[in-house]
């Protein structure tokens, strides 16, 4: 019964349990999943049609005549060739083909042949060597991505051309992209049911992705939240300030100067939101000129406050920002020692902030850093965290090389710094003096970026302890009450390391650094950081906070979540989609071999069969001994 054995004789000779029984006939296969995700307006992602698992056949797709029967659908580079030609009337592809892009035609001809679109039982993406970790070419999301809170109207401009947006879309089927150890497995298992075509053997593939909406008939996220069968999307934001902000004291006076870079990302498959190219690479250019600025000497004599935003939740309607500038408007724990009246608005500060980039590019002398003004067909910023800054009032009227990474990082530090001394005559010789830590960027960009080394580096191991290697940007959802002191088992890696590196780089130092910490630290100035590392954190001064990230529109209420109605007077929270993710019992993927029904039927019939002339036999048999003994 095992799919990939040899020597089936000496495997059986190693079973020596049930479970070893178990493992031979069934493979488990790894991938990363497409969920089902709910809003106010529907549903999107991808779930099982119904309350069971699917079981199909895989094949290759060739062509839309091959699926004659419910199939699981085995998707690679080669194939979807065929596939692009019945779809270029309808869609224009680039010329480099990718993951994303199987998947989008293999949508678009789903939508085209409704009988089609029956006969799929799930897909099965291969991702290939060349396109790991990256998807050149192609986008999953929308050219215009959450055009919905952009601060001016003309939202028909297409900030990334190409985009499809089919993540947006709802598959009542499972889809999984393949691991790099997966995919062959799955290969071969196609081929084996292509060379047995009419054999009574078949592998096939068992989809486990039951989601609970769909059990319960759920049809958008007030429903599924109020049912308790999905939990809203969110995590934790981080903020921090350098040098530490003096929470003791209640009048604040310097002006704030607010970098912002987010940390989460969205994909067409769960597990699988790397965001190399956006918004990671912005998070590393920020720690990296937190850790260049946290070298200088004399911040504190500084005339603006710089303050450092990495909200989560950015991909999902702005949620790290939008509830970052509803928690400063409520004056909560989670922002304490912050004014939002002191925070420079974007107008006011524009020609600053040009000018300081342009003095600190003129400082980047042997840079390949360029500052050059907007294309005049911009309709205004592109779509980022700053679209909440704005609609709040604070405007008053795919590959990534390291070299880039370092250049915006010196520039961000640089012009941050001329921005908060207020000293438009800085001295060059202070801003020679902010260098970026190249091999800090590289080793960043191996620990966010890729699964190897990830997140088990020593960067990270040195200030968490990571539950995945492999990291991933999707903000996941939350988990139990919201609070600006989380449990850590409720928030994920990138936010961890992100809340202690800022928290280590942003710290004063201190005479006593010997007192040792497990989760909260005397005084209230300080923090405990490593906390995780071996089980004794140090206590530091240093101002940095977690915010929680989910939308305005909710509230947590004796263990439920209640959808608000949305605030007239917040033009965001009326289109807010509130966003949240079907719970699941389990979601799994595994390969075996079945026999033909007919096969069996033959079987059986031939079983009775022996069964009648055996019964016949014994009774002719029987009857000749009698009459041989009656003539004796």
């Amino acid at each position: 019964m095992r799919l990939f054995g040899n020597n089936f004789s000496d495997e059986l000779r190693s079973m020596e349990s049930i479970p070893d029984l178990r493992d031979s006939m069934y493979m488990v296969i790894d991938g990363y999943p497409c969920v089902r995700l709910l809003n106010l307006s529907g549903k999107i992602g991808c779930s099982n049609p119904g309350r069971e698992k699917v079981v199909a056949p895989i094949i290759r797709f060739k062509s839309a005549e091959e699926l004659v029967q419910k199939s699981a659908v085995l998707l690679s580079m080669d194939e979807v060739v065929a596939c692009v030609s019945t779809c270029v009337e309808y869609i224009m592809y680039p010329k480099e083909l990718t993951p994303w892009l199987v998947v989008y035609m293999l949508m678009i001809l789903a939508i085209i042949k409704m009988w089609f679109a029956n006969n799929i039982g799930g897909v099965l993406v291969e991702a290939g060597a060349g396109t790991r970790n990256k998807s050149k070419g192609f986008s999953p999301a929308q050219k215009f991505p959450q055009a919905e809170f952009a601060p001016y109207s003309n939202i028909s401009y297409q900030w990334n051309q190409i985009g499809s947006g089919i993540m947006w879309k709802a598959y009542d089927f499972p889809v999984f992209l393949l691991s790099e150890s997966s995919r062959l497995t799955l290969q071969e298992a196609a081929m084996k049911n292509e060379k047995t075509k009419n054999g009574y053997t078949t592998n096939v593939a068992e989809f486990e992705l039951v989601m609970q909406t769909t059990k319960a008939g759920s049809p958008h996220s007030e429903s599924c939240l109020k049912e308790g069968t999905c939990l809203p999307l969110g995590g934790y934001s981080v903020w921090s300030s350098l040098p530490p902000i003096n929470i003791s004291s209640s009048y604040q006076s310097k002006p704030i100067i607010l970098s912002v870079a987010s940390m989460d990302s969205a994909s067409f498959f769960r597990d699988k939101s790397l965001g190399a190219d956006s918004p990671i690479s912005g998070l590393i250019s920020l720690l990296a000129a937190v850790d260049a600025l946290s070298r200088v000497d004399g911040l504190t004599n500084l005339s603006k406050q710089l303050v450092f935003l990495v909200p989560t939740g950015e991909a999902w309607g702005y949620l790290g920002s939008r509830r970052f500038l509803f928690e400063l408007d409520l004056l909560s724990d989670a922002v304490t020692g912050l004014n939002s009246s002191l925070i420079e608005t974007v107008s006011s500060a524009t020609n600053d902030t040009l000018d300081a980039l342009k003095r600190a590019q003129d400082s980047l002398k042997s840079e390949n850093v360029s500052i050059l003004s907007a294309n005049p067909s911009n309709p205004g910023i592109p779509p980022s965290s700053l679209m909440a800054f704005l609609r709040k009032g604070f405007d008053d009227k795919a590959n990534v090389n390291s070299s880039s990474i370092v250049a915006a990082a010196s520039l961000v530090a640089r012009s941050l710094f001329i921005l908060a001394s207020n000293n438009k005559d800085s001295d060059s010789s202070i801003l020679g003096a902010i260098k970026v830590n190249v091999s800090l960027v590289e080793e960043l960009m191996g620990c966010l970026m890729d699964c190897d080394p990830g997140l088990s580096c020593e960067l990270v191991k040195n200030y968490i302890s990571p539950t995945n290697a492999c990291p991933s940007h999707y903000v996941g959802v939350l988990l139990g009450e919201p609070t600006p002191k989380p449990n850590p088992e409720y928030v994920d890696d990138i936010s961890r390391f992100v809340w202690n590196f800022l928290a280590h780089r942003t710290a004063i130092p201190k005479k006593n650094a010997s007192s040792s910490c497990s989760q909260d630290c005397s005084n209230k100035s300080e923090v405990c950081i490593r906390a995780e590392t071996d089980g004794k954190g140090v206590c530091v001064v240093s101002t940095t906070r977690y915010v929680p990230a989910y939308s305005t529109r909710l509230k947590f209420d004796s263990g439920f979540w209640k959808v608000l109605p949305p605030n007239s007077t917040e033009p965001m929270e009326l289109v807010d989609p509130v966003w949240a993710e079907s719970n699941w019992n389990t979601i799994g993927l595994r390969v075996y071999i079945i026999q033909d029904a007919t096969y069996d039927c033959f079987v059986l019939l031939g079983g009775i069969a022996v069964t009648i002339l055996a019964y016949l036999a014994i009774l002719l048999t029987r009857s000749f001994i009698t009459k041989a003994l009656k003539r004796d």
